[in-house]
């Protein structure tokens, strides 16, 4: 009963699109009809978004999100880890992965057989954990999922709510959604163009990409629809839906990771608690640890993203380096009139 690891061997080389690639060249018809109805806006990493039932996409993302709709079939046992881009996904998939295995897999380096070793010191958090409109369905309309056979069944998805596919919010599948401060994913997205695309460090500026992240131009933004509808959707279904905070998980590690691992059905015995195995899985998946590994330093995904760029910093308030004060007062105006009404605060 552990999630599966799927082979990088057993997907394209293109299965993670470069998300700014304008090529149509595997447009679906319905799509390209699609993106011939939608407002479009420059944006300097993802050359053009389209905005699409209120959020802004790359149309590779779009090609991939109507074959997800269209063909993705959610069980009641799969475990959802959703995000907006540069929230901790890469955290919560590591965490989520050695709860999920932790009988199989020990957390602690230190007690493992000298002939095993554990996946997370070998393998990209995302390539154990796969998203399905970046990797599943990208290039394909049916991915075979039998990779997946093990239960439950973990993917990701930065999709919003509203266009999530109906067998998902149908089903009785775990939902967890991690967010963000925005000020701290706004500079996490900034630094992470920058380094995918160092051509385009010099123009990209931060005045230009903040202007349109307020006003919502961002890659699944806006930010706070994103956010607002997730956080509603954890009060009225609680069982299913359980809303965390980046901040809550560094300021409250323990509680939190075992928090997620009783929501998601793998709580901790009173054993595992003794033995510090909460511990084990923090110091295992800690920023520390998965930044220095080989595999996080030198190695690449298969859509050719260096895995080191998925590990910048990982702190809380690190827009403060960043931001000049016009800037932060003028997000926090924005925080306050669309999250802080409803309750959500940061």
């Amino acid at each position: 009963m552990v999630a599966e690891k799927s082979s990088d061997s057993n997907l394209p080389t293109t299965a993670l699109p470069l998300l700014w690639d304008e090529d149509n060249e595997g447009l679906s018809q319905e799509c390209k009809d699609l993106i011939a109805t939608l407002p479009t806006e420059r944006h300097l990493a993802m050359h053009k978004l389209y905005q699409y039932q209120g959020f802004w996409f790359p149309k590779t993302v779009l090609q991939a999100l109507l074959n997800c709709q269209h063909h993705f079939q959610a069980y009641d046992s799969d475990i959802l880890l959703i995000t907006s881009p540069k929230c901790g996904t890469t955290w919560l998939k590591a965490l989520t992965f050695a709860i999920l295995n932790r009988k199989t897999h020990n957390p602690n380096p230190t007690r493992m057989p000298s002939s095993t070793t554990h996946p997370l010191l070998t393998a990209n958090p995302h390539a154990l954990v796969r998203t399905l409109e970046t990797t599943l369905y990208t290039g394909q309309t049916k991915p075979d999922l039998r990779l997946f056979s093990s239960s439950p069944r973990v993917f990701a998805t930065h999709l919003p709510y509203v266009l999530l596919p109906e067998s998902i919010k149908l089903s009785r599948c775990k939902i967890v959604y991690l967010c963000r401060n925005p000020k701290d994913q706004f500079i996490s997205a900034w630094h992470f163009q920058n380094m995918i695309r160092p051509e385009i460090q010099e123009s990209n500026k931060i005045e230009e990409l903040f202007e349109q992240y307020c006003r919502g131009v961002d890659p699944y933004g806006p930010f706070w629809d994103h956010m607002l509808e997730y956080y509603k959707k954890s009060l009225e279904n609680p069982n299913k839906i359980m809303f965390l905070r980046y901040e809550d998980m560094k300021g409250e590690p323990h509680r939190v990771l075992k928090d997620l691992a009783g929501f998601i059905g793998y709580g901790f015995s009173k054993e595992e608690e003794d033995d510090d195995i909460v511990g084990d899985i923090f110091r295992l998946c800690s920023f520390e640890n998965l930044s220095n590994l080989k595999v996080n330093k030198s190695e690449k995904m298969p859509h050719g993203i260096e895995n080191k760029a998925y590990f910048r910093r990982g702190e809380v308030g690190d827009w403060k380096n960043f931001l000049k004060f016009d800037m932060a007062e003028q997000l926090d105006a924005i925080i306050q009139e669309k999250l802080e009404k409803h309750g959500l605060k940061f």
